[in-house]
């Protein structure tokens, strides 16, 4: 089983609190910058953590303020904005976005911008469909459709095999996670996203 398919069998996103105290230390850093303006691994290590934590107005907003010239010089800041566009657009293309070279200091933060995107892909898509073609949550994900059957038949979901259709696995509401009103206004922002996006409404 490949890393990548392996990953969508854990029962959560990989964890992003250790990158909090990062983000402070590095929202400080800008901050205390000569003349306001920071090197260009603190914007993109910020701008990546941003796009993590799917705090994409800071991501926007922190875009907007780096100097032009230093997006120029340093093309993965123009790549880590493109992967923020598609997040916003719910645009599966997100996926390629993510599979650019990156530099040392940016790959583990990407990696894990692939797993939450992809696991928050999966809940929305098991709160959307009752059924779902192999094809689009293939597509959805960003995998073979070989590794989507195989990883989500190990979650309960159930496949149909000769319409190449999944169902996913039901579950138990109770057992959700309590939320604070922000949070649930956040998920409900990305539920209402992706029906329209995928012309549910």
């Amino acid at each position: 089983m490949t890393i990548e398919k392996s990953r969508l069998l854990c029962s959560g996103d990989p964890s992003i609190q250790q990158y909090s105290d990062m983000a402070a230390d590095l929202e400080k850093q800008e901050l205390e910058a000569p003349d306001g303006i920071a090197s260009p691994q603190v914007y993109g290590q910020l701008l990546a953590i941003y796009l993590l934590q799917n705090d994409l107005p800071n991501a926007k907003f922190l875009w907007k303020r780096i100097p032009e010239s230093i997006r120029d010089e340093n093309s993965e800041l123009g790549k880590l904005w493109t992967v923020g566009q598609k997040l916003w657009q719910c645009d599966s293309d997100v996926y390629v976005a993510l599979s650019e070279e990156w530099p040392e200091h940016l790959k583990p933060i990407v990696s894990a911008i692939k797993d939450v995107t992809r696991n928050r892909a999966l809940r929305l898509i098991s709160r959307a469909y009752s059924s779902i073609t192999v094809e689009k949550i293939s597509a959805f994900l960003g995998l073979p459709a070989e590794d989507c059957i195989e990883a989500l038949s190990s979650l309960g979901w159930e496949i149909d095999a000769a319409c190449k259709i999944m169902k996913p696995q039901t579950t138990d509401n109770n057992s959700e996670d309590v939320f604070q009103s922000e949070e649930q206004l956040a998920k409900l922002t990305d539920f209402v996203a992706f029906l329209k996006i995928n012309c549910i409404f």
